[in-house]
């Protein structure tokens, strides 16, 4: 599962070649603390994105904005989760186009040190609206995504990218598992740990501090690592830093050599210096709306709305009363829940997901785990169908727990597919801006994601479309139309 997650003239019809570097290709060896920086900041969106899942119908029901109306959870809830997509893609394509023209290093440390505060703002927040306040800063501070996936692609070449980019999952799945899980773990610390907490008066007027507070932690770690060891990556600025070192070291050279002959300091200006290479002119938007590219887009846009929309229903059905056709779960297990099988789509981004991409092409695993979803929406449906039989939840009710969340497993090996359809197709010199296009397309579709689907799930309950099943149904013909297009991308080059 995955919350963040975010490339021929013409669209071939031949068969697609395996991306994979021929056996003659010596691959050339990652540089894995580099990587590791870009993947600690790429880590932070799912994480202060997902915290508040399993909790966020409980905070949204203790504001009293509700009325004390269960069935209007999910609205609110909705809003809540989509503002920060919205907030983001807002912004997303702004801090990509600002990293190709200023560098990929201090657009990237912006993000988590701003977040960290956001976090923190959200979590002494107790009515509907500071909510609202703090959850869109959370999301512009997150609109540096892309940027990391651009630092990515210059890290790396033909012969390791896809080696780098199924990390990406990992950092995705990692950080949409420890999101949720801080959240059911550590949402009601003085309820749970009175005996540590329940004297404190923070934890018990801010049930939900202290999740919001780890994750502000978190982002903050990932800003001071990336600030001390992180290097610029675009090709302009890491020329013009090594310039600049190469020049200090020269005239540091002559000075000595000047004083040694007693000729005295060299004045800087008298050193001869290359002049600085301009920057390469920044193309319009439209003209990176190849066919290639709208594509791939429009693959992103498809696959961000199906996957928030599970990852937002996810708990809704989870914690909604067996009456209603939910499962009754508390936060504490529908985090547990979530954070067990995404550790198992972790190990299958680097293991085999990322085996798969290379011995069947990005194009062809893209198509595979994305139909995954009509099978995830499926369990959804059948789960609602033997809960209202059973009226508890049984022991066949946990085995399609089970199944339902295992048919998401192949969704993590749809992200690397597509950076590498990015990377493939982007025009030189635009990756930055290409990569934020895709996060401002994903962004976007995901703050109308939650909302879509959270109302569906409210509609489907409270007018009884289809017997309560219309959510699905709808859900699973969104994922028809997407495969439709993604049988339309681009064959590997």
């Amino acid at each position: 599962m995955s919350m963040s997650n975010d490339n021929e003239s013409s669209i071939s019809s031949s068969p697609e070649a395996s991306p994979s570097p021929p056996p003659s290709v010596a691959v050339t060896p990652l540089p894995k603390l580099q990587i590791l920086f870009a993947l600690l900041i790429q880590g932070v969106e799912p994480i202060t994105a997902g915290v508040i899942y399993p909790f966020i119908p409980e905070l949204i029901e203790r504001t009293g904005v509700t009325g004390g109306d269960e069935t209007k959870i999910g609205y609110y809830a909705g809003i809540i989760e989509s503002l920060f997509f919205l907030s983001e893609s807002l912004v997303v394509a702004i801090w990509g186009r600002a990293s190709d023209s200023y560098g990929r290093k201090p657009v990237l440390l912006l993000g988590p040190l701003g977040l960290a505060f956001a976090m923190l703002g959200f979590g002494l927040s107790k009515t509907f609206w500071p909510l609202v306040v703090f959850r869109c800063a959370q999301g512009m501070f997150n609109g540096n995504i892309g940027v990391s996936k651009t630092v990515l692609a210059e890290l790396t070449d033909e012969t390791n990218r896809v080696d780098a980019f199924a990390l990406i999952s990992v950092a995705w799945t990692s950080g949409a598992t420890l999101g949720p899980a801080i959240g059911g773990m550590f949402a009601n610390p003085a309820t749970r740990w009175p005996d540590v907490f329940g004297n404190l008066w923070l934890f018990i007027d801010y049930p939900y501090f202290l999740p919001l507070a780890i994750a502000g932690l978190l982002s903050l770690v990932a800003f001071v690592l990336a600030l001390l060891g992180l290097k610029e990556t675009h090709p302009h600025f890491k020329t013009k830093r090594d310039r600049d070192r190469k020049s200090g070291e020269n005239r540091a050279l002559l000075a000595e050599n000047n004083t040694e002959n007693g000729y005295g300091t060299v004045s800087t200006e008298s050193v001869a210096t290359r002049p600085e290479d301009g920057l390469p002119q920044r193309p319009s938007y439209r003209s990176l709306l190849t066919p290639e590219l709208k594509i791939a887009f429009t693959c992103q846009g498809f696959l961000a709305l199906s996957d928030i929309s599970h990852v937002v229903l996810i708990p809704l059905i989870y914690s909604a009363s067996t009456k209603l056709g939910g499962l009754g779960f508390a936060p504490s297990r529908i985090g547990t829940i979530l954070g067990v099988f995404m550790v198992c789509n972790a190990l299958n981004s680097v293991t085999l997901g990322k085996r798969l991409v290379k011995k069947f092409g990005a194009r062809t695993m893209f198509i595979v785990a994305y139909a995954s979803f009509l099978g995830d929406f499926l369990g959804l449906m059948i789960l609602r169908v033997m809960v209202r039989r059973a009226g508890r939840v049984t022991t066949a009710v946990w085995v399609v727990v089970v199944l339902q969340q295992a048919m998401a497993l192949l969704v993590s090996t749809a992200y690397t597919p597509l950076a590498i359809i990015y990377v493939e197709n982007a025009p030189a010199g635009t990756l930055g801006t290409v990569n934020g296009l895709a996060q401002m397309i994903a962004s976007g579709t995901r703050a109308v994601g939650p909302a879509f689907a959270s109302s569906l799930f409210a509609l489907s309950l409270q007018s009884g479309l289809l017997d309560g099943y219309f959510v699905y149904v709808v859900l699973m013909g969104v994922t028809l139309l997407g495969l439709w297009f993604a049988f339309r991308l681009p064959h590997a080059k």
